[in-house]
């Protein structure tokens, strides 16, 4: 991958496809991944495997069609900003919702290191209960 907008393309490839082992080449062994305070499960990751099985497979087990659709990618040098919504059914209220969210990553040595996500929680949360 040449730039550091295309590893994080190639990471939302991953995480469409489940692409695990992927995932697990683009971040760094260490990751910090961040949720906002208020989204449902929100907490801080410490390493890849933690993420795969706390944001992905948690994810999955508690949505239907769980997506982040990307509107724009910034450039900001050793992080990309990246603006969209995520959607998605909750399986146990069968209630959709559309919540705009930002996800920033940085990078160290072409891997992510660190991930921040800002998202409308309300929205979540409205198709939770």
């Amino acid at each position: 991958m040449n730039n550091n907008i295309e590893v994080i393309q190639e990471l939302y490839r991953a995480f469409r496809e489940k692409d695990y082992e992927a995932f697990l080449k683009i971040c760094t062994e260490d990751i910090e991944w961040v949720q906002n305070q208020g989204f449902p499960g929100g907490t801080t990751y410490q390493g890849a495997s933690e993420v795969i099985k706390g944001v992905f497979k948690a994810n999955d087990n508690n949505w239907e069609n769980f997506a982040y659709h990307i509107e724009e990618f910034l450039d900001a040098g050793h992080s990309i900003v990246v603006i969209g919504k995520y959607s998605g059914r909750y399986r146990v209220t069968g209630k959709s919702m559309s919540a705009a969210a930002t996800h920033i990553y940085d990078l160290r040595d072409g891997k992510v290191c660190r991930f921040r996500m800002f998202a409308d929680t309300k929205t979540i949360w409205d198709a939770i209960l």
